[in-house]
């Protein structure tokens, strides 16, 4: 059965536009069976800088971990905090 879509209107604003999508059912405009996934191959994580301080020691064996690997050690640590995270 084929819904009738509502056309949503002419925002003159983000703001106004998410106050629209925040009180609107998206589906009363758009046909979700027809979406697709989109891919974005070069988009890029938000990311920031953060200062940590670590034992000289535990740095030392991050960095010798990392060097076992062939990557920086601040990649290293990004993974292992992910896999740490999603293991919780």
């Amino acid at each position: 059965m084929n819904k009738k879509r509502n056309v949503p209107p002419r925002f003159k604003t983000e703001a106004e536009e998410r106050a629209f999508w925040e009180s609107h059912d998206s589906s009363d405009y758009v046909d979700w069976s027809k979406a697709r996934r989109g891919r974005l191959p070069n988009l890029m994580p938000s990311t920031k800088a953060i200062s940590l301080r670590l034992p000289v020691d535990l740095l030392e064996r991050i960095k010798t971990a990392a060097n076992k690997r062939d990557v920086p050690y601040q990649s290293l640590i990004k993974v292992w905090l992910a896999e740490k995270i999603d293991a919780a």
